[in-house]
């Protein structure tokens, strides 16, 4: 919705020619029309705050803040955050195609700019059940859209290094149409990533060493830094930005809602300055880059571009006290002026509650290596496992969780039909009791729980089945529920409503249940996404991730 005309005086931040100065900026009709410099008198730059154009979280995906759209803007926009690069893969493998859709309307009910991608993988691999696929004719068709910018992430490295028919097809859809494509290849180095890079692919956000980042730019690409509620690479790349500004950019990739709450894009501004980073550099990152790359209907605060700037108190630790969405005021002072919309949920979910007895695993039904077993190692900060052989807990010919050894049992269920539940171990979520489930589970989103004890985890995964959809958390006293019915991945409630609701559960694992991990449930959904290694669980069983076949 375009504004009146209006002006507003401020210290500008002329991040292309790498000035501040105060003026005066006139809007009409939503754009800029003028930026006049103003002369200085005593003082009169200290009661001024900082003019500079709108934050972009150039990779993210929406669903994993638990919000539609339409609320996920609401939070952000406090921040100073006017635009995402959005990837609406999640939701993609459960819905397909209509999932797409429901994202582009439901965030047109709102002033906000969210730039949405055609997901590449749908399914992410054939070794789990996803709810829906998309082949290269249906990407093609989304590419077409004006509302799709770029070709989502293609987490299919293997099948672009042995040009699998489909993967190249998708590319060159893509590329015929000029839209870029976003990479996902964590942990390539060398001639594989050179060849993956050569196939036109132009990011990646999965790199968490400086060194495969290093590789990565030296062969082309441009590098987003990721700092999420679970995926923390901030400290290992952000020295990248003082030697390749113009091939840097944020992203959080994934962030939950009381994540949401706290900050955004705004939040990474700060610790890089704080780094000794230049200033101009890290809103190059944070503005420029990420409007430039995707060819963003973004201002970068420039005249007859759109009003899409913020007002900071200062350019060290980035509080926002004003944002504009073409030229309309929709933040103030941590008050958000977007209003909730009405929204009708979508979803598949079509399984039974389950029982404890089919969470037994007998001796026989599980690997094991010199009497060891396969355990898998959650990281903290990382979306990366390690594969660990440790002893196994015995009780009545069953293998079962050991809280003294942090040895849990993980189990992912089926949440499209009814089907024979994977089981595994896992390490580093250090419950003493209950146990957590939800239905987020990268990128099939199917049911994935950790717990003490069977009739826990059978308890929590029931919470979820339930609520066609949500994350639980269950002690011997209580049961916790956040109910997700879009897509299972998504709340219809009001944003704030939700991160309260979150937060609470999430306190409940860490001072009840005894977890020890930042943000356990964005880790638990990280442990069936198979194409990040090194060993996870689908639903159809044990991956190695390194050999890309089941254990």
């Amino acid at each position: 919705m375009a504004s009146t005309t209006f002006s507003i005086k401020g210290n500008f931040v002329d991040i292309f020619k790498k000035e501040i100065y105060l003026a005066e900026i006139k809007v009409s009709n939503g754009k800029i029309r003028a930026i006049s410099r103003l002369p200085i008198t005593n003082q009169s730059t200290e009661q001024y705050g900082y003019i500079l154009p709108g934050f972009v979280d150039s990779h993210v995906h929406i669903e994993s803040s638990m919000l539609v759209p339409t609320e996920f803007a609401k939070l952000a926009v406090t921040h100073g955050t006017v635009a995402t690069v959005s990837d609406p893969h999640e939701i993609a493998n459960v819905c397909g195609l209509e999932g797409v859709e429901f994202m582009i309307e439901n965030g047109k009910q709102v002033n906000f700019k969210f730039n949405f991608g055609a997901p590449s993988c749908v399914p992410a691999t054939i070794f789990e059940t996803a709810g829906a696929a998309l082949d290269s004719v249906q990407v093609h068709q989304l590419l077409e859209k004006p509302e799709i910018k770029y070709l989502s992430e293609m987490m299919n490295f293997p099948g672009v290094l042995f040009k699998d028919e489909e993967v190249m097809k998708k590319i060159a859809s893509a590329h015929l149409l000029g839209k870029p494509v976003d990479g996902h290849a964590p942990g390539l180095r060398g001639d594989a990533a050179k060849q993956y890079i050569d196939a036109g692919i132009s990011t990646d956000h999965e790199c968490f060493t400086k060194e495969e980042a290093l590789d990565k730019l030296g062969f082309g690409m441009k590098i987003i830094i990721r700092e999420g509620s679970a995926a923390k690479n901030f400290e290992a790349l952000i020295d990248l930005l003082n030697d390749y500004p113009e091939r840097i950019m944020f992203c959080s990739d994934d962030k939950h809602p009381d994540s949401l709450v706290e900050g955004h894009v705004n939040q990474l501004c700060s610790r890089a300055v704080a780094k000794g980073v230049d200033v101009f550099k890290v809103l190059k990152a944070a503005c420029i880059n990420p409007v430039e790359h995707y060819k963003l209907d973004v201002g970068l605060l420039r005249v007859d571009d759109y009003a899409d700037f913020v007002v900071a108190d200062d350019l060290v630790n980035f509080k926002i006290t004003q944002t504009y969405i073409n030229g309309q005021l929709v933040a103030k002072d941590g008050v958000s002026f977007i209003t909730s919309t009405e929204c009708k949920p979508i979803n598949q979910f079509d399984c039974d509650e389950i029982t404890t007895t089919q969470l037994e695993i007998s001796l026989n039904d599980y690997p094991s290596f010199d009497g060891k077993i396969p355990v898998i190692e959650a990281l903290e900060g990382q979306l990366i496992t390690n594969k660990l052989l440790l002893e196994s807990t015995i009780e009545n010919e069953k293998l079962v969780s050991n809280a003294n050894t942090d040895v849990l049992k993980m189990v992912v269920v089926n949440r499209y039909h009814n089907a024979p539940v994977a089981k595994a171990f896992i390490k580093n979520f250090n419950l003493k009791k209950g146990a957590i489930a939800s239905s987020v589970a990268h990128d099939s989103h199917n049911i994935v729980a950790v717990g003490v004890d069977d009739v826990s985890i059978a308890e929590a995964i029931n919470l979820v089945i339930k609520e066609k959809g949500g994350v639980s958390a269950v002690s011997e006293k209580q049961q916790l529920v956040l109910g997700l019915p879009v897509a299972g991945l998504m709340s219809t409630k009001d944003g704030y409503e939700v991160a309260k609701t979150y937060t609470a559960i999430d306190a409940f694992v860490k001072d009840e249940l005894g977890s020890t991990l930042v943000a356990p449930f964005m880790t638990l959904s990280f442990m069936a996404l198979l194409v990040i290694p090194h060993l996870k669980l689908s639903d159809k069983g044990l991956f190695d991730g390194d050999k890309f076949s089941f254990l």
